[in-house]
């Protein structure tokens, strides 16, 4: 094989799906009894959603619905950043849960870092927001993705254009 195998190590969200858990989500909160009455929403702009209801307690419970429907959409929950709850207008309160995207350069570096401790006769390249590793193995890729899975990084990773 004189070609050079190679992946990308990215971390995307599917918008289209983080979508459908908000309208689940609403659409659960709405015929919950417990939420009856109650001004709980969930806004989604894009870039982060904006969690709104009465007290903290309604706020948590509204978190969980809305991890959970994310669960069943395979959005993963590494991917939900949750902010400080803050007060709102007319006695509510407000959270902000940003969505990770892409990889900062720091855990880039640990990516990296990860792959070198790993021994392995493959080369590892930062390129934006994404890690591509390349080797003439395609085992030698394999058991660098079993490595990167089996560590415990704090965002969603995905593998991607493997050829």
């Amino acid at each position: 094989m004189a070609k050079d195998a190679s992946f990308d190590i990215v971390s995307e969200l599917d918008m289209q799906e983080v979508t459908n858990a908000v309208q689940q989500t609403m659409k659960e909160i709405e015929t919950r009894f417990d939420f009856k009455g109650s001004k709980s929403s969930v806004e989604f702009d894009g870039k982060e959603l904006t969690l709104l209801s009465d007290d903290e307690f309604k706020l948590a419970a509204l978190y969980d619905v809305l991890q959970s429907k994310c669960v069943k959409r395979n959005v993963s929950l590494k991917a939900l950043k949750p902010a400080k709850v803050e007060p709102a207008s007319g006695g509510t309160v407000r959270q902000k849960v940003a969505l990770l995207q892409g990889i900062e350069t720091e855990k880039a570096k640990a990516i990296v870092k990860l792959i070198k401790d790993t021994k392995l006769k493959v080369q590892v390249s930062i390129q934006g927001d994404q890690v591509r590793v390349s080797g003439k193995s395609r085992d030698d890729l394999q058991a660098v993705i079993a490595a990167v899975r089996e560590s415990d990084l704090d965002i969603p990773l995905q593998f991607t254009n493997y050829r």
